[in-house]
């Protein structure tokens, strides 16, 4: 299954409806399994700069092929993957707002959002990724 541009637009509207839900004008960013842009969306008032951290999200969830915010210990000092974040031109985001999108044991892709806390744009990315769970059903 890959992600098509109607998924990706039916994920950002379910993201944009708990965004507003909560009151958190947001960025969310839906790629394929390379971290390459299908759709990219900011409501109005959201952040200029959570583009960058929104589509960061979800390339790193797409190429590391794990949710962003199990990075965030990870890459403490001391820790094993301290320093991560810096590289591959700092593209990685090591907090969370990014989920792979699954289908069986193969990642085709990934959504990302900021706009607000780290616990909101989980939530928010979290009601896109359920719509999409939802219609591969």
């Amino acid at each position: 299954m890959k992600i098509t541009l109607e998924n990706a637009l039916s994920m950002i509207k379910a993201s944009e409806e708990k965004a507003k839900t909560i009151a958190v004008p947001s960025v969310v960013t839906v790629v394929d399994q390379g971290g390459h842009f299908i759709a990219v969306h900011r409501m109005d008032n959201a952040p200029i700069g959570c583009i960058q951290i929104s589509t960061g999200k979800a390339y790193t969830a797409a190429v590391l092929k794990l949710p962003t915010h199990v990075f965030a210990n990870l890459c403490q000092p001391g820790q094993e993957l301290y320093g991560i974040n810096t590289i591959n031109g700092g593209r990685f985001i090591v907090f969370g707002g990014g989920f792979p999108i699954v289908d069986g044991d193969e990642v085709i892709g990934a959504i990302g959002c900021s706009g607000g806390t780290v616990e909101q744009d989980m939530q928010i990315a979290e009601a896109g990724l359920k719509s999409f769970q939802k219609g591969a059903v």
